[in-house]
């Protein structure tokens, strides 16, 4: 996807689907030195785990996974294409998500990010989760492995859209 293709159109959320994807991995490709494999997404497919894709006419530009499990979702990837980011996507996947485990009746919400990802963090503290702790090693890394800083967030307590706390009246 080059940027003189970029498209300006609002993109939807859908459901993936196995013919999604090669396009997956190209979205996933683009945005990280070490993306997932076609056969862990195709796994989360048979499953059943919650994925979904943003798609444009152009294509895909962004996707989510996420797993639900004894009153917790677990937001294992969320990917926007570079050429895509800093646009909202990645905040309306995960509220997203959020809604869909809720509506599910998870109370909590978990997820890792990797140290160096700084503009993930911000968005996913943006959104109510707080830091809970850190996996040593967890995430391949250029020379090495890279920690990952676990995030949760309580469902139960109202937020607004924007991932902010209601105030208690």
């Amino acid at each position: 996807m080059s940027a003189a293709v970029v498209s300006v159109e609002r993109p939807r959320l859908r459901p993936m689907r196995l013919e999604d994807l090669t396009d997956v991995m190209e979205v996933e490709r683009a945005a990280y030195e070490f993306p997932w494999t076609r056969a862990i997404f195709r796994d989360c497919l048979r499953v059943g785990y919650s994925c979904f894709v943003f798609e444009t006419s152009s294509g895909l530009v962004g996707h989510g996974i996420m797993s639900m499990g004894a009153g917790e979702c677990h937001l294992l990837n969320i990917c926007v294409h570079p050429e895509f980011q800093r646009r909202g996507l990645g905040r309306e996947l995960v509220n997203f998500l959020l809604a869909l485990a809720r509506h599910k009746k998870a109370r909590v919400a978990l997820l890792e990010v990797r140290v160096s990802n700084t503009a993930a963090y911000k968005l996913y503290t943006q959104l109510g989760f707080d830091e809970i702790g850190i996996r040593k090693g967890y995430y391949p890394a250029r020379y090495g492995r890279e920690d990952a800083i676990i995030l949760a967030r309580d469902l139960t307590v109202p937020f607004e859209p924007d991932g902010k706390k209601r105030a208690s009246r």
